[in-house]
Order: structure tokens, then sequence, then C-alpha cells
């Protein structure tokens, strides 16, 4: 989309710059907090507010490059939009596009695993497990059935929704940090920097929802101005929000506490200073959270589907709307995320969601260091945010080989089937 298009679109833009920043603080804390945060601990241990300040800087940069894109090239595919304007749509592009959409799909698994952990803890203890799959599989089924019949009843509920998770999360933070125990957060209570980088690179999805601001860019009012603004302020503030989330629950719980409730620590940590009522609150939060992050990314997931095809890159079945609505691409959504939560387990889900992201953050930052000319960039931010990413990747795929081999094949596998589809899709359109 060119930028002449961009400004037109600005005459008749409707999003100011408080929600801008919204919709980047309700995708960044849409439920990968709920889900990751005993995972980080059980890397990082007392150095978990280290390890999401480490993630949270490599978002901050990235940052930089997708707003100064944003500007530049305002349009409803985002990223998509950034990977074609500076690699053509090519094969590289292009799997760089399906790849894009496998790790919404990977988002949308690690939503649902956690919905499922949530949710499980007001059913009764027998049977846990088979109780986690059917709300697994529930609740895709259900948002893809509003998806398809009408979106816009949930979508009128999702401000509510982020502001009720986000005053939930500063109850937390204030509740807890009068009860905090300073010394299980010393040095000496921190795991190696080998495993806390790890730890913040496994959690590292949790900062994947800001990119989300560059789908609204075109409707972003004063865009040139507004636009960076939102970016910096809701990673900013979503950084200091995980930082003081970590700090509380390290301060409050032991170690193993927080291992043994893994997939819903965060409730298990407002225990100690809230009592059963802090455990149900955070509970209730987190399976709102994560329903409505559900509702959200599946539209996404689908739109992307629909962007990418509509671009050529993937079969023209998927660019076909019904109902106004792509459908198509929404249904084999569906299909795979369902099929990813109930497979893997959250470590696994975590690893390739944070591999995928960080692979398309590198891109993004060497698109914008590519045409840094035309958005106007300084050269060395991009180039920094490539280094990070590249040195982050590698250390997340050498601690899978070290402790979880079979971690680094499904990374592997998920980015090689990026490539492989692409690959045939265009040998299959050659004449």
């Amino acid at each position: 989309m060119s930028a002449l298009k961009g400004t037109e679109r600005n005459r008749e833009s409707t999003i100011g710059l408080l929600s801008a920043i919204s919709i980047g603080i309700g995708g960044m804390v849409g439920g990968g907090i709920f889900a990751v945060l005993g995972l980080s601990v059980q890397y990082a241990k007392g150095g978990t507010p280290l390890a999401f300040l480490f993630g949270g800087i490599i978002a901050l940069i990235t940052s930089y490059s997708y707003a100064k894109l944003s500007v530049r090239y305002p349009s409803e595919g985002g990223t998509v939009e950034f990977l074609n304007q500076a690699f053509g749509k090519g094969l590289f592009s292009g799997a760089l596009n399906i790849l894009l959409w496998l790790s919404y799909i990977v988002m949308l698994s690690l939503y649902a695993s956690a919905f499922s952990s949530y949710g499980a803890v007001f059913l009764p203890e027998d049977g846990t497990n088979m109780w986690k799959h059917i709300l697994v599989t529930a609740v895709v089924l259900l948002f893809t059935v509003l998806n398809i019949s009408s979106s816009k009843l949930v979508g009128k509920s999702e401000e509510w929704i982020v502001l009720f998770k986000v005053i939930i999360l500063f109850v937390f933070i204030g509740a807890g940090f009068w009860t905090i125990d300073w010394h299980s957060m010393e040095p000496a209570e921190w795991s190696n920097p080998f495993r806390m980088i790890a730890g913040a690179m496994i959690i590292f999805l949790a900062y994947e929802g800001f990119e989300l601001i560059a789908n609204t860019a075109g409707d972003v009012k004063n865009a040139a101005r507004n636009l960076p603004r939102a970016y910096y302020a809701a990673v900013g503030f979503v950084i200091l929000l995980y930082i003081a989330i970590s700090m509380v629950t390290v301060g409050n719980l032991s170690f193993a506490a927080i291992a043994e409730a893994e997939d819903y620590a965060l409730a298990m940590a407002a225990k100690p200073f809230l009592g059963a009522f802090g455990f149900t609150l955070i509970a209730i939060a987190a399976v709102l959270s994560t329903a409505s992050a559900i509702n959200a990314t599946l539209y996404g997931a689908a739109r992307v589907s629909y962007v990418i095809a509509k671009d050529g890159e993937l079969p023209a079945f998927l660019e076909r709307n019904v109902w106004r609505r792509p459908i198509q691409g929404l249904l084999i959504t569906t299909g795979l995320t369902i099929v990813f939560a109930n497979s893997f387990d959250l470590s696994s889900i975590s690893t390739m969601g944070s591999a995928g992201f960080l692979i398309l953050f590198a891109a993004v930052n060497g698109a914008n260091l590519k045409l840094r000319l035309q958005t106007k960039s300084q050269y060395w931010i991009p180039l920094t945010g490539i280094l990070l990413c590249c040195i982050a990747l590698v250390v997340l795929l050498l601690h899978a080989w070290l402790e979880a081999p079979e971690q680094l094949w499904i990374v592997a596998v998920m980015v090689g089937l990026s490539f492989l589809i692409e690959w045939m899709f265009r040998k299959q359109r050659q004449p």
C-alpha cells in the first residue's frame, strides 16, 4: 500500500492514541502472562523479573521498526505488508508470512491451553486431564462459531475485558507487593545466565501482541505522531507490568510451589496474601482473558490467511469471503489449533511460538534496515534488533537441544513446513 493511500485513509481515521495503546496492551496481556509465568520461574528462579526485562528490551527495540514501517506502509496486512515491501512477493517473504500464520495458531494453542488449565480448577479434580482436553476443544469451537455467526457481540466486550484484567492485575500487584520476600530475588537465587536468558526467550511470545497495532495503522489519527507513541507506550507499560507481576509471584510463593502449579501459577501466587478469594479472582480473570484472546486471535489469524492468499502466496480459496468473513481460513486455523493444543505440552507450545516470533521479528527488523531510507530510520536500531533476535533464538534452540531435543525438531518442522508449503504452491502455480 502506498504512502499516499495511507494518507487518504487517515482523513477518515477513527482510532486515537489511547485506543491504539489499548490495542497493543490488550494484545500482549491477552493470556500469555497467565500461561507462561510458571514456566519462566522454573527456568530463571529468582531472576524471573530480569528474564521479563530481557524479553521486553527485544520487544521494545523491535517496536521501533514496527513504528517506522507502520507510518510508511499503513496496511491491515501489518507484518505481511512490511515483509512484502522489503523482500518482494517471493519464496522468502511468502514462507515467512506462512510462518506468521502458523505462529498465530501456536499462540491460539497457548491461550486454549491456559484457558483449560485455569478452567479446570473449577471442576472436579478427578479426570483433570480429560477436562483440559474437553475445555481446549470446546472453547476453540465456541469462538469459531461466534466468529462465523457474529463476532460483534464478543468484539464489543473486548475493551471491557482488557480493562477488567488490567485492574485485577493491579490489585494483585498492589496487595502482593507488601508481602514480598525480597531474599527470593537475591542473586544467589538466580539461575545461571544461560538458563535465565532461555527463560526469557521461552516466554518471549508474551510480548508478541504489540504488532497488532500495525494492522490498524491506516485508521490511526495523526499516525506519524501517534503510532510511535502507541508502540513505545504499550510495550513500556507491559514491561513494567510483567516485571511487577513476576516480582510479586516469586516473592510470595516458593519455587517448588510455582513449579507444582505451573499452568496456573499466577492464581496460586495470589493465595498467600488474598487467600482463596484471590485465587478465584485471578482464575476468573485468566479464563476471561484467555477466552477474549482466543476470540481476537482467531479473527486475526483468519485475516492473515486471507491477506496472504490475496497476495498470491496461499491458495485462492483462502481469499474467498463467505458472509464477509474468511471462513475457509478460519476453519483450517481452528482445526490446526485443536490438534496443536491437544498434542503438545505448554513448554513445547511456548518454544514453538517464541521461536516463530523471534524469526519474524528479526525479519521485520531486517525489513526496516533495508527500507531505512524510505522509513527514515537510524540504521543501528534495527541492526541491534536483528542481532538480539538472532542471539535470543540461538539460546532458545540450544536450550531446547540440551534439555528437550524433541522441541528442536518441532520448531524445525514448523519453519521447514512454512518454506515447503510456499515452494510447493509456487511450483504448482507455474505454467
